[in-house]
């Protein structure tokens, strides 16, 4: 049996407390709704081809959360230091016991500049990019 191809996009699937909260949080930093389904408990966001999805789980312990997701940008660091600095104007603190959080960029020693984000309710945002961008 020939093999299909895996094409598409991904979107990772988070808990929110409160999917209202959750939405204008993301607002902030450029994300519009794309879908909010209150008698499903769903929520879906968008900026540009990045999709996160919500669930409403308002038992959610932010400092135990175990949700993540990696967003892998194209452009190598200087994409990924423009948008640290657009969510950092946004207003997410940069102190490490917080939450939220912006966590300041940093190069990796697999090769990656990266930044991390965690949302109100524990959830995990890395976004990365290599450092040498790939030829064409």
């Amino acid at each position: 049996m020939p093999r299909t191809p895996l094409t598409g996009r991904v979107a990772p699937v988070m808990p929110g407390r409160d999917l209202t909260a959750t939405a204008s949080f993301y607002a902030g930093l450029g994300f519009g709704v794309a879908g909010h389904y209150p008698d499903d408990g769903y929520l879906i966001l968008v900026r540009d081809t990045v999709e996160l999805h919500f669930f409403h789980a308002p038992e959610t312990d932010p400092l135990a959360g175990a949700h993540a997701a990696y967003l892998r940008l194209d452009g190598g660091a200087r994409a990924v230091d423009g948008l640290f600095e657009e969510w950092r104007k946004a207003g997410p603190p940069a102190d490490p016991y917080a939450t939220p959080r912006l966590v300041e960029p940093d190069d990796t020693v697999y090769g990656m500049r990266e930044f991390a984000l965690v949302d109100p309710d524990g959830n995990l945002l890395r976004i990365g990019a290599d450092l040498e961008p790939a030829a064409d």
